[in-house]
């Protein structure tokens, strides 16, 4: 296997699965979700995942998802690559929605495990190879068995790998010793779907995060990736140590697109915290629970007006 942190991989290193902003009435704010894009790119990000999972994918219609990806395209096209989350449980309809982003020039997809269907892992490489083999784009596995209730075996990717056009995973699943056969086997460039684990997968060999918490702290974790490429790792430990609690506040209280809305919107990056049904907003509890995560990491919100306490 040639040494894949010798070079930057050509879906970056730092990739935030963006949240779909919303409209007060609920409708999909495009100019908000350029102004995010902007801001992630400038912060660090040198990839965004646009209506992946944190996306709201499964709640938005083909035109909204469409709308996303030109609407991130147009805002930051040519300084970061443009994932597009174009995976279904329908291997046609995803087809149909990866053939389509192409036409809008998005740089790579990202392509979910099939999920509720629960097929076979012939099913599940049949249905990777015929959406790879719709476009000529890179695809991105998204391996994530606690949402899609079945896992890609190592046996799956590795012959998965031999497609010309599936080049990397977003591995949700932290099964270390299955994703070293893999990584040992093939080129493929792995990437950590589960942002409290990124020092560990960096260290196995990851070459970066597909991350949620990435929104918050967009700054703090290419600081981390850097300093792990930099093999710089008392450095990476410090950080990764004081990005915990930030991390816990993101991802452990809430669903994840629910948790960086609502830190967003404090943050004064977003003008609200609207969700899709059948994600709804954070409670009262909640919102101390988080809020008391994030004050560990000196994060301190003023609840009424988004401002910063400290």
């Amino acid at each position: 296997m040639s040494d894949l942190r010798a070079h930057v991989p050509a879906l970056g290193t730092l990739l935030t699965a963006m949240v779909t902003p919303f409209t007060e009435d609920g409708k999909v704010d495009y100019d908000q979700a350029a102004t995010l894009a902007e801001k992630l790119v400038e912060d660090g990000c040198d990839g965004l995942v646009v209506t992946g999972t944190t996306g709201e994918t499964s709640t938005l219609t083909d035109d909204e998802n469409l709308g996303m990806f030109r609407a991130v395209k147009e805002a930051v096209g040519g300084k970061a690559a443009i994932i597009a989350g174009t995976g279904t449980n329908d291997t046609a309809h995803s087809v149909h929605l990866s053939q389509r982003a192409a036409e809008i020039g998005v740089d790579g997809l990202l392509i979910v495990t099939p999920y509720y269907n629960k097929p076979s892992q012939a099913g599940v490489r049949a249905h990777f190879e015929t959406i790879a083999s719709a476009t000529d784009l890179p695809v991105m596995l998204y391996d994530i068995p606690g949402r899609s209730s079945i896992a890609i075996a190592p046996e799956t990717m590795i012959a998965l790998s031999k497609h010309q056009n599936i080049v990397a995973v977003k591995d949700a699943k932290a099964d270390f010793a299955a994703a070293t056969r893999v990584m040992a086997e093939t080129d493929l460039f792995f990437y950590s779907g589960d942002d409290g684990l990124t020092l560990q997968w960096m260290a196995l060999g990851a070459v970066g995060l597909v991350g949620v918490t990435t929104h918050v702290a967009t700054r703090r974790f290419r600081e981390l990736i850097d300093a792990v490429n930099a093999s710089d790792l008392a450095k990476a430990r410090a950080i990764n140590f004081e990005l915990e609690p930030v991390i816990r506040a993101t991802m452990t209280r809430v669903q994840g697109a629910v948790a960086a809305k609502q830190i967003l919107k404090w943050q004064g990056v977003l003008p609200n915290s609207v969700v899709r049904l059948p994600l709804v907003e954070p409670d009262a509890a909640e919102i101390d629970t988080i809020r008391g995560d994030l004050a560990e990491a000196g994060m301190d919100f003023d609840v009424q007006d988004g401002s910063a306490g400290k």
